[in-house]
């Protein structure tokens, strides 16, 4: 509805308007391991993120708080912007930079030859926190100027999407949800599995949601508690590569450190393929708050399939009719045996299946769930 309601797009070419994966540095404070270097917000830490995004085909990574000064984006000591986009740019990596509204409204014609200069690909702009008629006003002043000199948006501390995003294409994605990055001091729990369950029948809804997952740490609800320099989520490690499928943004994050990814490669080899936008979405079983389930096709015609519960299990039986007639191969990742102890633990195998089949996941105690990869 609020799509429908929106005024149509006021762009008459989007080709430049590319959706993508980004390697984010926020969430996990730019810790790596195993480097020749001290990390954090540097040249040498930024061109790590650039190597790992390239290795794997991401196609962006963010510089958040910290490359220049919060209230004053022509400060950034520290980082040698000009090398670091140009490093950027020779691995066909683009940089997406983070900004407080009030600093890059006062700035913005001041800092653009600079954003021109670096080739710098879109903005993540915090800190709105309020949806009055004067702050509205603001979203579409700064999506305006950002579409005429080809920058994506990411609306960050925002409110929810209610049509923008249709009229200002660049308007990739928005936060406007309780994510992830609340994880960090998340003392009273409240980002866990059922939490997970209930957001794509309610926020999601509205559009776009920068959830950003990609937690490698993954726990228990009664082993977990925040921590700002090692984050970690609640629920097992396939519940959160379900996200994936499950959560929709354009501008989807990878939010844990690439060491974390490095250590699990087969999660990586996944996470470097799943698409951020899809081509069909089909709706398969749902109650909100406690389980979802939905089949997406990805633009090179694969199928994903996402699964995600509360902490209760769950019988789930998947009817396979929504593909079309033929025998696939199916690459599944479903959660270990002992994933109600240990919840980072997890198997991958293949099996085949005709369109039709009745794929029947039974849970077999609480705390597990189950995700079925691409087809």
């Amino acid at each position: 509805m609020p799509w429908l309601l929106a005024e149509p797009s006021r762009l008459k070419n989007t080709d430049w308007i590319r959706p993508g994966k980004v390697a984010w540095d926020w969430w996990n404070n730019l810790n790596l391991e195993g480097v020749n270097f001290r990390t954090g917000v540097n040249t040498e830490t930024y061109k790590y993120f650039v190597d790992f995004a390239a290795e794997n085909g991401l196609e962006y990574i963010v510089l958040d708080e910290g490359w220049s000064g919060t209230g004053n984006l022509m400060l950034h000591s520290g980082v040698d912007m000009d090398g670091l986009a140009a490093y950027a740019k020779s691995k066909k990596v683009g940089l997406i930079l983070w900004a407080t509204w009030v600093a890059i409204d006062a700035q913005f014609e001041m800092i653009l030859p600079d954003l021109k200069k670096w080739d710098i690909k879109g903005l993540k702009i915090d800190f709105m926190q309020r949806d009055d008629q004067e702050m509205v006003q603001f979203y579409w002043r700064m999506a305006e100027k950002c579409a005429n000199n080809q920058l994506l948006v990411d609306y960050h501390g925002a409110y929810k999407p209610s049509g923008l995003q249709r009229t200002w294409p660049n308007v990739i994605s928005f936060e406007g949800v309780y994510g992830l990055e609340q994880a960090k001091w998340d003392k009273d729990k409240k980002i866990d599995a059922e939490h997970n369950v209930t957001i794509p029948f309610t926020r999601q809804v509205a559009g776009p949601m920068d959830y950003t997952p990609g937690a490698m740490l993954n726990y228990q609800k009664a082993d977990w508690s925040p921590s700002f320099n090692r984050p970690a989520s609640m629920g097992t490690r396939c519940h959160e590569l379900a996200k994936y499928v499950v959560f929709e943004s354009p501008l989807q994050m990878l939010s844990d450190s690439p060491t974390n990814y490095k250590k699990e490669p087969e999660c990586l080899q996944f996470l470097s393929k799943v698409p951020a936008v899809w081509d069909k979405t089909v709706p398969i079983a749902g109650k909100i708050g406690d389980y979802v389930a939905i089949a997406r096709q990805a633009a090179n015609g694969l199928w994903y399939i996402g699964a995600m519960g509360d902490w209760t299990g769950w019988n789930l039986t998947i009817d396979s009719r929504f593909l079309p007639s033929g025998e696939y191969e199916m690459e599944i990742f479903e959660d270990g045996v002992n994933a109600d102890r240990n919840a980072q633990d997890y198997k991958r195998r293949i099996m085949r299946i005709k369109s039709g089949d009745f794929l029947r996941s039974k849970w077999p105690g609480e705390d597990l769930w189950r995700y079925f990869g691409k087809l």
